[in-house]
């Protein structure tokens, strides 16, 4: 099945450039964005799975540089889907990423890729920069610090090329004829659930978001010596606020953070949500926590895919 695209997109990513100065402050922080170039899209194998085509692919966000991600593409569907963007977890492996969602390797309890392909959604699942075919086979940790590092000195952040390649990502999605435009959908588990509070606040073309086992906020962090992750390293963002100051920014767009009680990443999900509750006025905000350690369980899956059908006004599944 060919990937069909639409003639022309954007390649300027849709920020929100809100003059509030939470907003401004968020967008300066990041550091100088990279430019973005064309999206050169390559299909370079695709596979039957039964529900859904597979399709491994391959993209730009900047020059000289190729993102690996998996489309997975529902069959025997006429009207255009919704699409969600699936942003893999970190779990200290620096060889697994997008293979992960799909269900190839990794956990059985991380393949919301692939599963929600089943339910009907075009899903794209890329490799974070640093991950699977972005590590570094030899050194992949201090590949990946060498990446944050480098882009500290040039005034840029990782988190800024983070968010940065979501918005690529994005442009993809945006530029298949199968793609509803307006139904764009983003979820992540882990690091990836952390991803899922920020990226809707970068990039408001994301109108729903599912946040799994990363709620948890950077003073918490520093406090418990849990230590942060290369990517979420801002110099001072804690100078202007926390994470929770980030959620607020998801509005008017949909967030639904999960967590799990005896999980280092979800222990702030009720001051998060009381925190930020007030800025909702037109998307809505829902948390819940389940009894557990660190993982997305299916329970907790089935309640993300519904919120995720609810605001995105999911068709029903063609008869098979």
């Amino acid at each position: 099945m060919a990937v069909a695209q639409r003639l022309s997109v954007s390649i300027q990513s849709d920020i929100n450039l809100s003059t509030a100065m939470d907003s401004t402050h968020f967008l300066s922080l990041l550091g100088e964005m990279p430019n973005k170039s064309e999206l050169n899209l390559k299909v370079i194998e695709e596979v039957d799975c039964g529900a859904f085509v597979r399709q491994k692919i391959s993209y730009s966000s900047e020059a000289g540089e190729t993102i690996s991600a998996f489309l997975c593409i529902p069959k025997n569907v006429s009207a255009s889907l919704p699409a969600i963007y699936c942003f893999h977890q970190h779990a200290a492996n620096w060889s697994l990423g997008k293979s992960e969602v799909v269900g190839l390797a990794g956990s059985p309890d991380q393949v919301y890729a692939k599963e929600l392909s089943e339910r009907g959604y075009i899903t794209l699942a890329p490799d974070a920069i640093c991950f699977e075919e972005r590590a570094d086979a030899i050194d992949p940790v201090q590949y990946h610090a060498h990446q944050l590092h480098s882009r500290l000195m040039r005034g840029q952040t990782l988190l800024g090329k983070v968010l940065f390649d979501i918005s690529a990502g994005i442009d993809l999605l945006q530029s298949l004829l199968q793609v509803d435009v307006t139904r764009i959908g983003f979820i992540g588990h882990s690091y990836g659930g952390r991803t899922a509070l920020f990226a809707p606040a970068f990039d408001r073309r994301i109108k729903v978001s599912v946040s799994n086992c990363g709620s948890t906020k950077f003073k918490t962090m520093l406090a418990q010596d849990i230590g942060i992750q290369f990517d979420y390293v801002v110099p001072g963002f804690l100078a202007w606020g926390d994470i929770e100051d980030i959620v607020r920014l998801v509005e008017p767009s949909h967030l639904l953070m999960l967590g799990t009680d005896a999980d280092k990443w979800s222990q702030d999900i009720d001051d998060i949500y009381e925190y930020a509750k007030s800025a909702f006025v037109t998307g809505e905000l829902e948390r819940q926590i389940y009894p557990g350690k660190h993982s997305f369980s299916e329970e907790m899956r089935e309640r993300a895919y519904k919120f995720l059908d609810r605001h995105l006004n999911k068709p029903a599944l063609p008869a098979r």
